[in-house]
């Protein structure tokens, strides 16, 4: 795995390329010109009627198949987000998912509302907490990836940290827990994405054959770890028992081990890179702040946390209603769809001064990064050790590390729902 790890492969410019990954799917939008006018449109209410695409005048985009042709109300503010991610018995997050003739779960826990999501996201959710992150995430895991790249980094003196750091650790850090071997990360990883209703750049048949292969990997790594377990998630999985309240408690099924390990793949793979990447952007573009974090780590973990809320990459979320419902003013019917701004509310003004400002050293707040209740963010404390230990080594090795002022400058980019940094070509001395 280390040395597929650190060796240049094409994959890594179209797959951890932000603006492609987002007109793959035909929904880039110009991310600077957004905020303003999503302040606009707070101004008139927490909760507006219409898409959010229509409320600012861009061209339309399907983001989830069960929501075409329903009403959408769009939300804007932090108290609106919260009410609206605390009741999940009106606001479903069954619009997430695909319907195929078996019933199954696609999307997996994305699409699954209490009781039964909370039986299933308890099958996982234990190699997840903050001590695993700590212990077993790192120790498996995240410190040796960290040091080989950044020893492949130190034998030169620039580098695109956006590809060749925030791109790698996440993906071989999923990767290698979930029990794969290095070399099949990016084509795994590939795989996937080409095998989706989302991407436009593939044929059916393509999206048939790719999503072959992610079920040959995963359900052949399940039948070797069955005969032979190891110290990895594939194997913690096989351990677990499911108990939806009802039912006879019973092992996990193959094809319910695919769908979690699935969403950790890529989610793991793909929002930790983005996020990662914002995290460097805003310190290296906020010189002073990064001086400060320099000389006081302890302020790693503010840089985080602000830059979270600053820039989420994953800043909006949609959820089926499913009964009538007065919110904030706003009478909406069973049946609708609820377009959740969890980016515009870490930008609410009623709740943060100088929103739109990064600044590492405002009073900490809750943010709505990774969600709320029910469906926060199941990997978040790995994302947050990966960024923090990731930083953290930058700054050991490369004391001087600064943007290259002969490069073009990075900023913001993506589609409405993920978005990431451009680029962060960097001088390491």
């Amino acid at each position: 795995m280390l040395d597929v790890l650190t060796a240049d492969d094409p994959l890594y410019e179209e797959l951890y390329d932000v603006r492609r990954e987002a007109e793959s799917v035909g929904n880039w939008v110009d991310v600077a010109a957004i905020m303003p006018a999503v302040h606009a449109l707070r101004a008139r209410g927490p909760v507006l009627a219409g898409r959010l695409r229509e409320l600012l005048g861009l061209p339309p985009h399907e983001r989830h198949a069960r929501a075409a042709g329903r009403p959408h109300w769009t939300v804007l503010s932090y108290e609106a987000c919260e009410a609206a991610l605390r009741d999940t018995a009106t606001f479903s997050n069954s619009v997430q998912g695909h319907d195929n003739p078996a019933g199954e779960k696609s999307m997996g826990i994305l699409e699954m509302d209490p009781p039964v999501h909370r039986a299933y996201r308890r099958t996982i959710q234990p190699r997840f907490n903050m001590p695993e992150a700590m212990g077993w995430w790192r120790e498996h895991t995240i410190d040796t990836i960290i040091e080989r790249l950044i020893a492949r980094m130190a034998t030169g003196t620039r580098a695109d940290l956006n590809l060749d750091y925030c791109a790698r650790i996440p993906v071989y850090t999923i990767t290698t827990a979930i029990g794969l071997d290095g070399d099949e990360a990016l084509r795994f990883r590939h795989a996937y994405l080409n095998s989706t209703s989302a991407s436009r750049t593939v044929t059916m048949e393509q999206r048939i054959a790719n999503a072959r292969i992610v079920e040959s990997t995963v359900l052949g790594l399940v039948e070797r770890r069955r005969a032979e377990p190891r110290d990895d998630l594939v194997s913690f999985l096989l351990g677990m028992t499911l108990q939806i309240p009802g039912d006879a408690p019973r092992p996990l099924t193959d094809r319910e081990i695919l769908a979690h390990v699935k969403l950790v793949m890529v989610a793991g793979g793909g929002t930790s890179w983005r996020q990662m990447g914002i995290a460097l952007f805003a310190l290296l573009t906020h010189p002073e702040q990064l001086a400060a974090v320099r000389a006081d780590r302890a302020l790693v973990d503010d840089a985080i946390e602000e830059s979270l809320r600053w820039n989420p990459t994953a800043p909006y979320f949609y959820r089926m209603v499913t009964k009538d419902v007065e919110l904030f003013g706003q009478h909406i019917p069973a049946g609708a769809v609820l377009e959740l701004g969890l980016g515009p509310a870490n930008r609410d003004p009623a709740r943060w001064e100088r929103p739109d400002e990064y600044d590492l050293f405002r009073p900490r707040k809750s943010n709505m990064a990774f969600g709320l209740g029910t469906h926060r963010c199941l990997g978040m404390n790995v994302a947050r050790v990966e960024i923090n230990r990731g930083i953290n080594a930058l700054l050991d090795h490369f004391p001087h590390l600064r943007l290259d002022p002969d490069a073009p400058a990075p900023f913001m980019t993506g589609g409405l729902e993920q978005q990431g940094v451009s680029g962060l070509p960097v001088l390491l001395r």
